[in-house]
């Protein structure tokens, strides 16, 4: 019975199919078009489309209100227009930037939506006396415009994330503004709205030592543009004090070298603890960033026990007047060649 009825199913949609068919070569190109969904490809469509796409707020920016100026607390809004008649170039630095296609697409959606005003708060006292310090927020450290408030500006639409720990971190305590670091106001990097060119040489502006050690022999692949300060730092504050982006500077290194984060059978204590006891990070003169040359790095720990305790000077060499070999081609790690940690059940002393 199932299969009778399966079959004067399929007899019944063939059918239909077949009634259908004629029909459909009958409609005319009208009674087509009625019949399929209206579409966006006519010319006053596009033009509908494109006007409701420019009218619509920038995410993000639809909130966008005027900044609390406490220098100014009597001061109103005046407009992007009145701003533009004395700042006329740096309008037109500014016209490029992120900052602006976003809130001149609010600002069409929306007229109460400031532009420069944002940002640097009402403008009609410093449009009265524009020599008077104070009266509109400026970035400059001396605009006359609190640090306090020129970075709670900056937070009013940055708050959270990366900024969590802004507050109490070493940049903060030393004064630093965002425009230390930023400008908004030009398009100067290819991201970030960096005020130099690129994240690295806007650190560089203060952490020349620093900058100076990646020229090392050995350093990090910062300078060949392969990483840059932040894959390491949060310049926006952490709970730790070099501004780590993770809680360690172990967990930090593991980002990369996750090969020696282990568990392993036999830890190196001093591995485990630190790998800062054994490396510089930004750049040293010593193979693989290490701190002091092998074996006199090892012998800091390793100096009254078996062969350790014998002293290793450039007479050690292999050119030297009493050649060992344990001084020379990779030293210590000739032989201890697991030393950041090893699995293999012969391994307490790292050879495996």
């Amino acid at each position: 019975m199932r299969s009778t009825d399966a079959i004067r199913r399929l007899l019944a949609l063939v059918l239909g199919c077949a009634t259908l068919v004629p029909a459909l070569a009958q409609q005319s190109r009208d009674d087509l078009a009625r019949s399929l969904p209206s579409t966006n490809l006519t010319g006053g469509d596009v033009q509908a489309g494109a006007s409701m796409m420019n009218a619509a707020p920038a995410p993000g920016f639809a909130k966008a209100k005027v900044a609390d100026n406490p220098g100014a607390p009597d001061a109103t809004a005046v407009g992007e227009r009145t701003c533009i008649a004395c700042h006329q170039l740096e309008s037109e630095h500014f016209t490029h930037t992120f900052h602006a296609l976003g809130l001149h697409a609010a600002n069409k959606a929306d007229a109460s939506i400031p532009v420069c005003e944002t940002c640097h708060g009402p403008g009609s006292a410093h449009a009265k006396d524009p020599g008077a310090k104070g009266l509109i927020i400026g970035y400059t450290k001396d605009s006359g415009t609190p640090i306090e408030t020129q970075t709670k500006t900056c937070l009013t639409c940055h708050e959270g994330g990366p900024r969590d720990h802004w507050l109490g971190s070493v940049h903060q305590r030393n004064g630093l503004s965002c425009s230390d670091c930023h400008n908004p106001m030009a398009k100067f990097s290819a991201e970030g709205l960096m005020a130099k060119a690129s994240i690295n040489d806007t650190c560089a502006q203060c952490h020349r030592d620093v900058r100076l050690q990646f020229n090392r022999r050995s350093h990090m692949p910062l300078p060949e543009g392969q990483m840059s300060c932040d894959d390491c730092h949060n310049p926006h504050g952490s709970i730790t004090s070099p501004l780590l982006k993770t809680n360690t500077v172990n967990e930090t290194c593991y980002q990369c070298h996750a090969e020696k984060r282990g568990p392993f059978l036999f830890e190196h204590a001093p591995v485990r603890e630190s790998c800062l006891n054994c490396h510089t990070p930004h750049g040293s003169n010593q193979q693989t960033l290490l701190v002091t040359p092998l074996p006199f790095l090892c012998q800091q720990c390793h100096s009254g026990l078996r062969h350790p305790n014998d002293l290793h000077t450039p007479g050690s060499l292999g050119n030297g007047q009493h050649p060992d070999e344990r001084a020379m081609g990779r030293a210590c790690v000739t032989c201890h060649a697991n030393i950041h940690g090893s699995n293999a059940p012969s391994g307490p002393k790292f050879h495996e």
